[in-house]
């Protein structure tokens, strides 16, 4: 199998010039996450040598302005994992004027009109909220691979919160490590799941997440409202199991992880964490999203000395009023 990478830290002009001079016929474009690497892996199982860059969501337009402005040369620019934002279809335009074929896989919510409106632009769109990106990726690339098959499985298990599966927590963890998510993704290529490094990796997380989940508990606000009662805590690593933590502890039903610089990560019992999050400039799935307070200075200096400000109240004040 292929194990052509390039990392999503490349910039600009660095980019271009490497893609200008790849040798591979099929680029990744897709995110950073698990999801993201069990898709890597199943294209590469498909394809051999890719040509991948991973993409936070900030970052995502950006890197797409790099891989739009090389030339295509008829290859294949494969995205998954991200969901529509503004401004995309120029810059598929773009790519598509520069000879590149699109195929464009996700499992986020779209609206009709997103759909419509990146259909006529690429060569193949494929939108389903009832499975992970990796799913998708598996049914549409590799229909009758058992190993496939089992990727999408584990990856699945994490990305929407069965948890039955024991292997796809400690992944979901081990593929934030830095210099990780390409070993994972070179596995999950082999058909290997988990290993003795992986093993050994996710023991220091737990060691980890343990202090860093207590710190937040410490430092936990609730606000009551009439539907919902809402947590806030600051963010001192792992934000999903952080937010979990929380709800087992405190019987929260919303729960919203805070960083220093104003971005959340939203989760919630009822189906409303995507609503939510597109009050604060975001959005996700129902149940996991994620969003930015706009922070003022003042804002950072509250949240710095009493882990708490103003947005708290509004964020809250917008759950109330959403109706479902």
């Amino acid at each position: 199998m292929g194990r052509s990478d390039k990392k999503s830290d490349s910039r600009g002009a660095n980019l271009m010039q490497a893609l200008s001079g790849r040798t591979e016929t099929v680029v990744h474009l897709t995110h950073n996450d698990l999801d993201a690497v069990g898709s890597d892996a199943i294209h590469r199982r498909k394809y051999g040598d890719v040509f991948t860059i991973w993409a936070s969501v900030g970052k995502f337009l950006s890197l797409f302005d790099a891989v739009a402005g090389s030339p295509g040369r008829g290859d294949l620019l494969s995205i998954s994992d991200i969901g529509y934002q503004q401004g995309v279809e120029q810059r598929l335009a773009k790519a598509r004027s520069n000879g590149w074929r699109i195929e464009w896989r996700d499992h986020h919510r779209w609206k009709d009109e997103e759909i419509r409106a990146v259909e006529k632009k690429t060569n193949f769109l494929h939108v389903d909220v009832a499975t992970c990106a990796t799913g998708i990726v598996a049914r549409d690339l590799a229909a009758g691979d058992a190993v496939a098959e089992e990727i999408a499985r584990v990856v699945c298990d994490y990305d929407l919160w069965k948890h039955q599966d024991p292997r796809s927590k400690m992944l979901g963890q081990v593929v934030m490590r830095k210099g990780c998510r390409e070993y994972v993704r070179d596995n999950l290529v082999r058909g290997t799941i988990v290993d003795a490094r992986i093993e050994s990796e996710y023991a220091g997380i737990v060691r980890e997440m343990e202090r860093d989940i207590g710190k937040s508990l410490r430092h936990t606000t609730i606000i009551e409202g009439d539907r919902y009662r809402i947590a806030f805590a600051p963010l001192y690593g792992y934000p999903s199991e952080t937010a979990h933590a929380i709800r087992d502890e405190l019987g929260t039903d919303v729960e919203v992880v805070v960083s220093g610089n104003g971005r959340i990560s939203i989760r919630s019992v009822p189906p409303i964490s995507h609503l939510i999050a597109r009050e604060f400039s975001g959005g996700g799935h129902p149940h996991a999203a994620g969003g930015t307070f706009t922070f003022s200075l003042l804002d950072r200096l509250l949240f710095w000395l009493v882990k708490r400000n103003r947005h708290y109240r509004l964020l809250a004040e917008a759950a109330e009023s959403i109706a479902q």
